[in-house]
């Protein structure tokens, strides 16, 4: 089934702790994961940054909400335990928890903000929509990635729209960036001048220049086919050559990407998503508008006192 949202977790996880127990969240998991019956592989379902399941996160929130409702209370720093309210909750038998009903307490209202919103909304307060299936982080998480897409496709865009020299310097200056080519100035000095069939570049792999690593670059609005790959490794054949990077501004074709070479040359291959991707993470022709950390509780920092 798929991943529930943390408002459907909210009963089941309260119904879990009925037993008064203390309880960890890694216990709670495990048993809310067999509850959803999710797979293992929904159990790994990743957020958007690669840093924490999705499913964890959700569980982590709806723990986060039915204690600021005063459902839940955290007897120390790991383990979780049910109140008395909360045993009064589930004497009433909901068929749901959702954030509508967390409304009805006090604590719950000033932790949303809601105690402060009637003719108008306040600004420094978590604003809970009640119908919204996605915990904080993953709201953020999802926007950071519509935007960060939105700009991708800009910069490819404008890439299209260069000159083939100024595109060939931005591949050296990205790859420099990267932690190839050595300097800006070393790198750009091979560029575009060898000549030869197939090959736009050489450029170091390392600053010391123990191998190097031949480029084919192509501004292209045309799908790059597997023929231009065989005629590219053909040329890298021809110089003795064993790595070589084939960057696009437009994408491969299924055969294309299928293609690997027989012998022992190494290809990779870019496409134009992937380039604007790699200029974002490596900060080329972009700037930081804004910037937001998130942060956790140190509770070892605590642990002296």
């Amino acid at each position: 089934m798929p991943i529930p949202n943390f408002q459907i977790i909210l009963l089941p996880l309260l119904i879990f702790a009925s037993d008064e127990k203390p309880y960890t969240l890694q216990d709670c998991i495990e048993y809310l994961a067999d509850y959803f019956k999710l797979s293992e592989s929904e159990q790994k379902e990743l957020l958007p940054s690669g840093k924490q399941t999705i499913f964890l996160n959700r569980v982590g929130w709806s723990r986060t909400y039915l204690k600021k409702a005063g459902l839940l209370d955290y007897p120390n720093r790991s383990f979780f335990k049910i109140t008395t309210r909360g045993l009064d909750l589930l004497k009433t038998k909901p068929n749901k928890i959702t954030i509508s009903l967390l409304k009805q307490y006090p604590e719950f209202l000033d932790f949303v903000g809601a105690a402060n919103i009637s003719s108008k909304k306040s600004d420094n307060k978590i604003n809970v929509v009640e119908d919204n299936e996605q915990t904080p982080e993953e709201a953020l998480e999802y926007s950071y990635q519509e935007i960060r897409g939105n700009l991708a496709l800009e910069i490819l865009e404008k890439v299209k729209s260069c000159s083939p020299n100024f595109f060939e310097r931005l591949v050296v200056e990205l790859l420099v960036k990267m932690g190839y080519g050595g300097s800006i100035k070393e790198a750009g000095q091979a560029i575009g001048k060898t000549g030869d069939e197939g090959i736009d570049g050489i450029i170091k792999e390392d600053r010391l220049g123990l191998d190097t690593i031949y480029i084919q670059a192509k501004r292209w609005e045309n799908v790059v086919g597997r023929p231009e790959l065989q005629k590219f490794v053909g040329a890298l054949a021809g110089q003795g050559a064993k790595k070589g990077i084939f960057i696009t501004t437009s994408r491969f074709s299924e055969q294309a990407k299928s293609y690997s070479p027989k012998n022992d040359i190494k290809l990779v291959m870019i496409d134009g998503e992937e380039l604007a991707q790699y200029m974002i993470d490596f900060d080329l022709a972009v700037s930081t508008v804004s910037e937001y950390k998130i942060k956790k509780i140190d509770f070892d920092y605590f642990e002296s006192d």
